[in-house]
């Protein structure tokens, strides 16, 4: 059986997206394939990899791709995770379910921290809102492309 293919878009497929790749990975890895990607590659976050790792998944191998590396890939479902990613998303080929879930920043939230514990609060937040969307993931699958 095919199983269907999900990328995360974002802007620099840094944070939220590589999150989103990794809890989809390791909730979903039986059922789906998952991808990350950004407009633009700026590298994987490493306080990113820290807080994925406190909650049992290892996204230290994945790394910031952009859009144009996924080209031969016939996705089922895309979901931007920020909105500049959502108001920049092109058009995919097909018929291809594109949903929209933005999350806050967290190298923006963190920019307010006090202390390295407040900043990594900041970080498990989304990571921890990221889990509970890609627990709905499969729902997503199976809704109807045009609704």
């Amino acid at each position: 059986m095919h199983k269907p293919c999900v990328l995360f878009l974002c802007t620099g497929n840094s944070c939220r997206s590589q999150m989103a790749e990794g809890w989809t990975r390791v909730l979903w890895g039986d059922r789906m394939t998952a991808y990350s990607a950004g407009i633009n590659a700026s590298g994987l976050d490493p306080i990113a990899v820290q807080v994925m790792q406190e909650a049992g998944v290892d996204i230290s191998r994945q790394y910031s791709k952009q859009l144009e590396e996924m080209n031969e890939v016939n996705f089922s479902l895309v979901v931007t995770v920020c909105d500049s990613a959502y108001e920049a998303c092109p058009i995919f080929p097909g018929r291809v379910r594109v949903l929209h879930a933005g999350f806050d920043d967290p190298p923006k939230l963190a920019q307010s921290a006090q202390t390295e514990e407040e900043a990594l609060a900041c970080y498990r937040r989304v990571r921890d809102e990221i889990r509970a969307f890609v627990e709905k993931i499969p729902e997503e699958l199976h809704k109807n492309v045009d609704s």
